[in-house]
């Protein structure tokens, strides 16, 4: 008898310790974002109302001074994050050649475009941040395409971010480049045509609100945001199709936390997460979602052919064309 209460007083104590304490989440997720700083907090907070047992640790900073960071970290041996959530596919497919990453099949994917993720499951797009041309009204002519921006007609008149400058610009670079159809002539009659190219999508977007440069290359949402507030300003998305940023997650290779990462891939993947996207006034990367007030209808969106392997391969060489083509910052 005395034994047998020896043993069950020892099932119980183990019992006990395999549960969570009282008011300590059962898992833990280190998450590293570039999202801006109220998109970041929504998401964790959304995340933690669906998975209220997982204690959500993050970061947020820019891609540039993330990675620094994380690189830092990984130089220790001691990276810290179990998923991120940052800017650009090449920063991941990059990471993807390094094998940082591991890869994850998630059961969302089958909702999205094979061109929205990884093929092995390293990466998963989250949203759409476009780029096409947005123009002051105060113009004669608005413009279709990518093409009419370097018409002679606009000499002078056009601004543009610097691949030097934004990570987008560089996506954009490389995605135009690669189109047999603009390729790097289309950069030369830029030029030719007295395109500004400098700094952010920020600075474009001023320049043209302002009147100050009737034509601009900027990110959807900025255009889109300003008109809805009163700039006088429209948006194109251009005829040849428009180039792409898509905020990626993806898992560290070494996560300490692998279930509760998969459960936060899978739940920005998932219909609920892709609302937040939508909330946040972003066009969701899942196929079956509405798009913010403003865009046109999801099937009027072309997406250029876009191959992160390639723009991380030719980045720097990319770069160094088109600051002997523009002239550096």
């Amino acid at each position: 008898m005395w034994m047998m209460r020896n043993v069950l007083l020892a099932a119980v104590a183990s019992a006990a310790m395999m549960l969570p304490v009282v008011g300590q989440a059962a898992e833990k997720l280190v998450l590293y974002t570039s999202q801006p700083n109220q998109d970041a907090q929504t998401t964790v907070d959304a995340f933690k109302a669906a998975y209220p047992d997982v204690e959500v640790e993050w970061v947020r900073d820019g891609t540039t001074k993330l990675m620094a960071k994380l690189r830092a970290e990984i130089a220790a041996g001691d990276p810290r994050p179990d998923v991120l959530l940052i800017a650009d596919t090449v920063t991941l497919e990059g990471m993807k050649g390094e094998g940082l990453l591991q890869a994850y099949k998630s059961p969302e994917a089958s909702a999205y475009e094979a061109a929205l993720y990884d093929a092995d499951g390293y990466y998963y797009s989250t949203k759409l941040i476009t780029t096409g041309i947005v123009y002051n009204t105060g113009v004669e002519k608005a413009p279709k395409s990518w093409a009419d921006l370097a018409d002679p007609a606009m000499k002078n008149q056009v601004v543009m971010p610097s691949p030097l400058y934004s990570g987008a610009a560089l996506i954009h670079l490389s995605t135009l480049t690669e189109n047999k159809e603009l390729g790097w002539d289309y950069y030369q009659a830029l030029a030719a045509n007295e395109a500004r190219a400098q700094g952010g999508n920020g600075g474009v977007f001023k320049a043209v609100a302002s009147g100050e440069k009737p034509y601009g290359v900027v990110v959807d949402f900025l255009a889109i945001r300003g008109k809805a507030e009163g700039s006088p300003v429209d948006f194109v998305f251009p005829t040849e199709g428009v180039t792409y940023v898509t905020e990626p997650v993806a898992i560290m290779k070494d996560a300490k936390n692998v279930d509760a990462a998969h459960k936060f891939v899978d739940f920005v993947l998932s219909s609920k997460g892709q609302e937040l996207v939508l909330d946040m006034g972003y066009v969701p990367a899942r196929g079956d979602m509405a798009l913010p007030e403003g865009f046109p209808a999801r099937s009027d969106i072309k997406l250029m052919d876009f191959n992160p392997a390639v723009a991380l391969e030719q980045a720097e060489a990319n770069k160094k064309k088109f600051a002997d083509i523009f002239g550096a910052e």
